[in-house]
């Protein structure tokens, strides 16, 4: 009995090590081609058009504070690679102009989406870390049409303390 729970412990161990390798990945290199961004990567999470190029996203949501894009020049050549979950990256987004598809190619896909109801408007919300230190949360609101008509971020409520009085 004493080594059939060996044995299990043993697999149950092997196996979320297995899992952590996954996200121990060698970052591809600027001008590796799509295939080997694939070998060092796996599959993209989704792929985005832009132009002639392409977008891999590689996330790690809907709990993860980090989103990888890469993309791929028309020449099928990685152009550049970038963790885009950042203030920096949201930054780029235009209230009033950019649209549902721009997010997405910028910053990837949410961790969650909801509706708020009064403006008509639906969030979608990432989970990231602020200036790097702080676990926040960035709201896009699109209003029906699917512009982008608000921005904002806050503490993330997966973090904060459950009790907030201390008893």
């Amino acid at each position: 009995m004493m080594a059939k729970l060996v044995n299990i412990a043993t697999v149950l161990a092997l196996l979320a090590l297995g899992g952590c390798a996954g996200m121990l990945r060698q970052a591809p290199s600027i001008g590796d081609s799509a295939a080997v961004v694939q070998q060092k990567m796996g599959a993209p999470t989704a792929i985005y058009g832009a132009g002639q190029e392409r977008i891999f996203e590689y996330a790690t949501g809907p709990m993860g504070q980090q989103t990888f894009m890469a993309r791929i020049g028309a020449d099928e050549r990685l152009l550049s690679y970038e963790q885009v979950l950042t203030g920096e990256k949201f930054a780029t987004i235009k209230v009033d102009a950019a649209d549902k598809e721009e997010v997405l190619r910028t910053v990837g896909r949410p961790a969650e989406k909801s509706f708020v109801a009064m403006r008509d408007w639906e969030v979608w919300s990432y989970r990231y870390k602020e200036a790097g230190v702080w676990n926040s949360m960035m709201h896009v609101h699109f209003d029906r049409q699917g512009i982008v008509r608000q921005m904002l971020n806050g503490p993330d409520p997966m973090y904060e303390p459950r009790d907030r009085m201390g008893w």
